[in-house]
């Protein structure tokens, strides 16, 4: 896609989006970037808990059993037909291939049937966009200002970006192996909770002791990168050293320790690059964003503001790939019908590495 200078003015423009790049059919209408008029999610986290994750084969046939019911209950809760969409958007990558598929050709078949153009979105761009999003009472609550930082924590992604424009991403930095969401799960099932680990941690850490087990911190300095593994595998250790002892697993004070670890590590980090970037703002995104205890982590400092999206619009959803696609639509982005999905596909346009750190880092 060629993308222009600068954006238009912004027109009022409804996107109706789909996004199926996992384990989730979602189908939403959104209007000027920011009002959803319909968010409609068909969960599959049942069917997949039997497996501890995600089974492929499972989730792209739960897709295509789903997916027609999912957009006509969007655009139905929309009050609109198809007619008064103005484009379509679509998770194009990176995710599972055959979960791509089912929602990349429900949105060929709607562009083909209705002549309205067609905008493939980067998921993860979706959940940046995410912040964007507000209920119709804040329709007056301003949206992020650039330039800005956005922390995105996904079960698949730990990613550092920098943006000093729309649709316009520089990474720093991101995990060298687990990230966080991965860590929590990981963590969760080693602590015999429910997939997914996210929540199940939460919940187990509310009455624990988050000093009762001093947890590393993978600091990384000369980079903004993150590393989780060392933190599984210390509390891997931790269990196992307490089952051999005969001991009970103190199951809230493990839970609240290692979520006090990750959460500091991503705020101490991100703190550091925004005050390194000098940025105005900071965005915090992806199914991670959703957790108590990182919200608060946040919201405690008082150096920078920082967005978060709604607690139901962290974890996958069309209403972000929509509000996505809103941008691209005003910068006059349109794909063709021979357009494929992209599970590997990266969001980043350029990248700075340790040696554009500047050196005032620390200031």
């Amino acid at each position: 896609m060629v993308k222009e200078k600068a954006l238009p003015e912004p027109r009022c423009a409804r996107i109706l989006g789909i996004e199926t790049s996992c384990d989730e059919t979602a189908a939403a209408v959104v209007e000027e970037g920011r009002l959803p008029l319909s968010n409609v999610v068909a969960s599959q986290i049942d069917l997949h808990a039997q497996y501890g994750g995600v089974f492929p084969e499972v989730a792209s046939r739960q897709h295509i059993r789903t997916i027609y019911a999912v957009v006509n209950a969007a655009l139905e809760q929309a009050h609109l037909s198809l007619e008064d969409i103005d484009a379509i958007a679509v998770t194009r990558g990176p995710g599972l291939p055959g979960s791509l598929v089912v929602g990349l050709n429900m949105a060929k078949g709607l562009a083909l049937a209705s002549g309205k153009p067609l905008i493939g979105i980067n998921h993860l761009e979706g959940h940046i966009y995410s912040a964007w999003l507000v209920s119709e009472n804040q329709k007056d609550h301003y949206p992020p200002q650039f330039p800005l930082l956005a922390l995105l924590v996904s079960g698949g992604h730990t990613e550092l970006i920098l943006m000093t424009d729309h649709l316009t991403y520089q990474r720093l930095g991101g995990t060298l192996d687990d990230a966080a969401g991965e860590a929590f799960d990981k963590v969760g099932r080693l602590l015999g909770l429910t997939y997914p680990g996210g929540p199940a941690i939460q919940e187990a850490a509310r009455n624990g002791n988050e000093a009762a087990f001093h947890f590393p911190r993978a600091r990384l300095e000369g980079t903004w990168d993150f590393s989780f593994s060392g933190l599984k595998t210390a509390v891997l250790r931790t269990v196992q050293d307490l089952q051999k002892s005969g001991r009970g697993l103190p199951l809230a004070d493990l839970a609240a320790s290692f979520q006090a670890a990750v959460v500091d590590t991503l705020v101490t980090k991100t703190l550091q690059a925004a005050r390194t970037f000098r940025v105005r703002e900071i965005l915090v995104a992806g199914g991670v964003s959703a957790n108590q205890a990182l919200r608060r982590a946040f919201l405690e400092q008082r150096e920078f503001r920082v967005h978060f999206p709604p607690p139901f619009l962290c974890t996958d959803n069309a209403a972000m790939i929509a509000a996505a696609g809103y941008f691209h639509f005003l910068r006059g982005h349109r794909d063709g019908l021979d357009m494929d999905v992209l599970p590997t596909w990266p969001l980043f346009t350029s990248s700075i590495n340790e040696t554009l750190i500047p050196s005032t880092a620390s200031k």
